[in-house]
């Protein structure tokens, strides 16, 4: 199948976007000798670039984001018909599509009450840091202030939320960091802290967290800020006893349990929400990118109804959460939200998920036996990935240009994957998979089949 470019011109495009458009996480330079790419259209779990050539998506839009797919005419239509209604009204006051999606959301999530409303992952978080540091003035004279975030976790792009994402590399050239975030050491099985095997890890992971918090004083740390699985940090799955073991700590110190779904939210796993396989009760739940699946532009802050009942007082100038967004009030993102969920439900998508995502480690874990760079497969549902390595034994990761060159191997053969990218000074080395939630097993061969290639090939060569 051939996408028809002729619907415009396709030089005019690429050119257009060389001379004028600043991409994300790229390097520019390139592009004085080479085309940029320019997506044109998408259809189920496909695109297609201003020159016709056709990919499969193994990345949902490159970042997680296209959870029910491409080309979902009753999103679109859902969105057009309530922009023609109403397009905007600030988050001051209510509209239908927040209402309604308000409700059906909560109704996923049992314990959780109150969602504010946002236009991104990164202004998502930096909510939920806001909410901790007014309760801390409000309940505990300012003291109960310092979030902590955990080593290879991320949380956003706006200087605060780096200040809690615990990338290195992400971080470089971006300080001074806002002050009053604390990291604690991540819970990689496959790397463990103390260089050999630990027993009950999942425990000890979780427990250096606790020494943390004693160290820094309990009465100064007002919220832990985790990912359910840790996701562009190297799709890690956190073991046995961990969320446990968390969610006492937390308990035990007065300390708000923040979980960042803004990649495993809206079935990515195989359940509502990633925190949901694990038996924790968060305070704050933070959503972004599978709400509406890029449809229209949606983030999430949602909270118990105590922490909501934080800001109600008789302080009708300092005591309510002197927020706003902006784009928050674009009805939009809502609509498409509605019409996304109903998708969800109406296929199945959650069941498909744990179904695919099944078979998809079968597959990986046969990539394994043939490969011996492959050193780790991990994930859950429809968000996977496995770890490339020099030496098994050794775990040597490998340098970051095998990565990239397996992922220009797959995009060659019209399949688009994941990696680590500039996170780390050394761990660049996984390869990330986040397929559609409608993903069926033959593309699933496909793209493992792509992997199994490239694999191939950069041992033949090196």
């Amino acid at each position: 199948m051939s996408y028809n470019v002729n619907d415009f011109d396709s030089l005019e495009v690429v050119n257009s976007d060389r001379q004028h458009v600043w991409h994300h996480l790229t390097q520019h330079k390139p592009f004085e000798k080479n085309d940029p790419m320019v997506i044109v259209k998408g259809e189920g779990m496909r695109v297609w670039d201003a020159k016709g050539n056709e990919y499969l998506d193994a990345v949902s839009g490159a970042v997680w984001t296209v959870n029910v797919g491409y080309g979902r005419t009753e999103i679109a239509d859902a969105v057009r018909d309530q922009l023609v209604t109403l397009n905007y009204f600030a988050q001051t006051a209510g509209n239908v599509p927040t209402a309604l999606f308000s409700k059906k959301l909560i109704e996923k999530m049992p314990g959780l009450n109150r969602v504010y409303y946002s236009n991104s992952g990164s202004e998502a978080n930096e909510k939920a840091f806001k909410i901790v540091r007014q309760i801390a003035h409000k309940k505990y004279g300012g003291k109960k202030n310092k979030i902590l975030y955990r080593e290879r976790d991320y949380h956003g792009t706006t200087i605060t939320t780096l200040s809690a994402t615990g990338q290195a590399e992400r971080r470089e050239q971006y300080g001074p960091f806002t002050p009053g975030f604390v990291e604690v050491p991540h819970c990689c099985e496959y790397r463990p802290q103390e260089g050999a095997d630990i027993e009950n890890y999942g425990v000890w992971a979780a427990n250096q967290i606790e020494k943390v918090i004693l160290e820094e004083g309990p009465d100064t740390v007002g919220a832990l800020c985790l990912e359910p699985i840790t996701a562009g940090g190297g799709v890690i799955e956190p073991p046995v006893g961990y969320w446990a073991r968390v969610q006492e700590i937390c308990k035990q110190y007065d300390i708000l349990l923040h979980i960042d779904e803004v990649v495993c939210g809206l079935g990515r796993t195989g359940k509502w929400f990633g925190y949901q396989h694990y038996d924790i009760q968060p305070d704050i739940v933070t959503m972004a990118k599978g709400v509406a699946s890029g449809y229209a532009a949606i983030s999430c802050t949602v909270t118990t109804e105590d922490v909501f009942e934080a800001f109600k007082d008789d302080d009708a100038r300092l005591g309510y959460f002197r927020d706003i967004s902006t784009f928050a009030g674009c009805t939009a993102g809502p609509a498409a939200a509605l019409v996304n969920m109903q998708i969800i439900e109406n296929e199945n998508l959650l069941k498909n998920t744990e179904v695919q995502g099944h078979y998809l480690k079968e597959r990986l874990y046969q990539l394994m036996d043939k490969h011996p760079l492959i050193g780790d497969v991990r994930g859950k549902g429809l968000f996977v990935g496995f770890e490339l390595v020099e030496d098994r034994d050794t775990k040597k990761p490998v340098d970051e240009s095998v990565v990239m060159a397996i992922a220009s191997h797959c995009m060659a053969n019209g399949v688009i994957i994941g990696r680590t990218n500039r996170c780390f000074k050394e761990y660049n080395n996984t390869i990330c998979l986040s397929p559609s939630l409608i993903a069926t097993k033959k593309e699933l061969d496909i793209i493992v089949n792509a992997l199994d290639e490239a694999l191939t090939e950069i041992s033949r060569v090196s």
